[in-house]
């Protein structure tokens, strides 16, 4: 990472679920606009300032999916260099509380399993998660 590169800390929830196969589930959300438009992601955002990483994310599902999540376990950190910033990402496991993950900012949502997790094109820092993502999935 360059000293010049301005680092952007965002928080990233991974939304699991059993769907109605019994197979367990992961919720991706793909974007609408900007450098990286059709792509896919984990959904979440920026973390304010003075705000607490589950905080910003249970905020953030609220603002793009209208949705109470309950953030749990943090899964993971991902540190990525895009070209213009550093990325520094929290992925949290998360369940839905209530609500129904309207899309209110991206085009396209899929809950994926194990098997259909690399069926969509990744944004390159959530696609570091994709390994231990898939381990989690076939695990229970």
């Amino acid at each position: 990472m360059s000293a010049r590169m301005k680092t952007v800390h965002v928080v990233a929830a991974l939304i699991m679920r059993t769907g109605p196969d019994g197979m367990r589930q992961v919720f991706a959300t793909q974007r609408g606009y900007g450098d990286w438009k059709d792509w896919w992601e984990f959904p979440g955002g920026k973390i304010e300032p003075g705000e607490l990483p589950r905080d910003a994310l249970c905020r953030e599902i609220r603002e793009e999916l209208a949705a109470e999540i309950s953030a749990g376990q943090a899964l993971a950190v991902i540190e990525y260099d895009y070209p213009d910033f550093h990325l520094t990402m929290e992925c949290f496991l998360c369940s839905v509380v209530s609500g129904t993950l309207e899309l209110l900012e991206h085009e396209n949502a899929v809950w994926l399993t194990a098997e259909t997790l690399r069926s969509v094109k990744w944004l390159p820092a959530d696609a570091q998660l994709l390994d231990s993502l898939e381990q989690l999935l076939k695990s229970s």
